[in-house]
């Protein structure tokens, strides 16, 4: 396939001015009963956009911490339109996950909703941030509020391809989230090698959104996959399955951007098998390892076939895809988009390049990879090697440079799509004062991929149970992080040289 690409937009404030320009009565964004046209949703922006500007945002951060919303959709592209980086944060975080990351991002302002404002709002008074700004319903601000007001105008100058657009944060194997510093360029250039193998149909796509918006899968394939194709996205507030099937059927969706969990959890529910998905040309997978079982039993069901997809926020996000036409090869997750290069090498050295079918780890190089971690020069260095990201996932190409995902070499689970480190549960259990030793680890799950169980070793003298932990857990993680289970042992296993042996306790917390 050719490394052409479809059209590249400077950077995705250009691309929305395009869409307001040339479709600006067009129906952009709905969500619960809101509509945006093309116009009202540029209006809407550049109002906002020139407000963060004229609170000092421009070559700073913003930190966005919503739910799903018309505002965070609007936040989004303004905060880009002001010339500042985004820094969206997960909305279920607890205090302590969003400390670090608001001490690390430094944002000159906080915009956060009324869900989120019983955390956010004591900890800008703590950390001393300058501005917090409350939107949507229920005594917050309407960032629709511009719509009509045709002097409400993207802030000059724009962004240009080379000032940074994100700071997406990702797990870290210390047990703290590292944010990926990603430019405009790098954002801009992997939406057109994503068209390249999935093309969209210009004006006549309705997708819906029912992944995060904070989330770099969703802010990719919903936010901006609908924005490039000038057509209708359909945000829902959270993911219930039933609301997801009368909105494919009544709203007459197209595309399907989901995870696996998603998937799985749609065709468990009742009654799936008699609704109508005649609408769907095709679902996307990503953020989590598809099951064969799941992608076949669903084109079976729908008549619309997944194609997966592979990446990760270091990546732009997108490295690899099923792209449209293609045979399905299950288990794979697709070949290099244009102008990417994706080798498999040693584990040792990361430089010997293996042959096909030889597993060893995923390198990759293109113009989507990020520029660095923010604040983190020694994993920057780690990562980044000779013009290649190391990906930390293990894998193998077959004889046509189709990719398959076997194994991760770094410590790391995926539940319900979301990268979780059991490194950060075993540092907040090692936190309670009861405990002697933890150890976390990832388990196969049916429905989630994985999830996490822990074992813990009481101190000697000290009386806790197993549910009370639970509880400490909930207390200071977010809920997809909290350990499916938890037992009290009287030891962990170790390696010979007195380390955990994670592999011996995967095999435990499995059987």
């Amino acid at each position: 396939m050719s490394d052409e690409l479809p059209k590249v937009y400077e950077t995705v404030v250009h691309m929305l001015a395009a869409a307001g320009e040339n479709a600006g009565d067009a129906c952009a964004l709905s969500f619960e009963g809101r509509d945006l046209s093309y116009s009202q949703y540029l209006r809407s922006v550049g109002g906002f956009a020139t407000e963060l500007v004229e609170l000092g945002v421009r070559g700073g951060r913003v930190a966005l911490v919503c739910g799903n919303s018309l505002e965070m959709a609007i936040a989004l592209f303004a905060v880009h339109a002001a010339g500042a980086q985004a820094v969206p944060i997960n909305p279920i975080y607890t205090a302590r996950e969003m400390t670090h990351i608001l001490e690390d991002s430094d944002p000159t302002v906080v915009v956060y909703d009324n869900e989120t404002a019983a955390v956010v709002e004591p900890l800008i008074k703590e950390l001393g941030i300058v501005n917090g700004i409350l939107v949507g319903g229920n005594g917050g601000r309407l960032l629709d509020s511009w719509r009509d007001d045709a002097s409400a105008k993207l802030p000059e100058p724009l962004p240009g391809p080379d000032d940074f657009a994100t700071l997406q944060y990702t797990g870290g194997t210390t047990g703290l989230p590292k944010g990926v510093n990603i430019t405009h360029g790098q954002m801009s250039v992997n939406l057109s090698q994503r068209e390249a193998f999935l093309p969209t149909r210009l004006d006549n796509e309705t997708v819906i959104c029912i992944m995060p918006l904070f989330h770099v899968f969703a802010s990719s394939m919903c936010l901006h996959l609908t924005a490039y194709c000038r057509g209708r996205l359909v945000i829902l507030a959270r993911y219930r399955p039933d609301v997801v099937l009368d909105t494919i059927e009544n709203e007459k969706i197209t595309r399907l951007p989901a995870g696996p969990t998603i998937f799985n959890g749609l065709m468990g529910f009742e009654g799936f098998e008699t609704r109508d998905f005649s609408s769907l040309v095709t679902a996307y997978s990503g953020s989590a390892p598809l099951p064969v079982e799941t992608l076949k039993r669903w084109e079976e069901l729908t008549g619309c076939p997944i194609l997966e997809g592979y990446g990760q926020s270091e990546a732009g996000p997108v490295l690899t895809y099923v792209a449209e036409g293609d045979v399905l090869k299950p288990g794979s997750v697709g070949r290099a988009i244009p102008q990417t290069e994706v080798q498999i090498v040693d584990t040792d050295t990361g430089t010997k390049i293996l042959a096909p079918g030889e597993q060893g780890e995923i390198r990759a190089h293109g113009p989507q990879i990020m520029s660095g971690y923010r604040n983190r020069p020694e994993e920057t260095a780690e990562a980044l090697r000779g013009g290649w990201l190391y990906t930390g996932d293990i894998g193998e190409l077959d004889e046509e440079g189709i990719l398959y995902i076997r194994d991760r070499k770094k410590d790391m689970a995926i539940v319900g799509g979301y990268n979780v480190y059991p490194r950060e549960i075993d540092e907040v259990l090692f936190a309670h004062p009861a405990v002697l030793e933890a150890a976390a680890v990832g388990v196969p799950d049916d429905y989630r991929g994985e999830v996490i169980r822990a074992l813990v070793v009481v101190k000697p003298g000290e009386a806790v149970t197993e549910e009370s932990l639970l509880v400490y857990c909930q207390e200071n993680l977010a809920k997809y992080k909290v350990p499916a289970m938890i037992n009290i042992v009287d030891d962990i296993p170790k390696t010979t040289v007195g380390k955990i042996d994670k592999k011996a306790l995967r095999e435990l917390a499995t059987s």
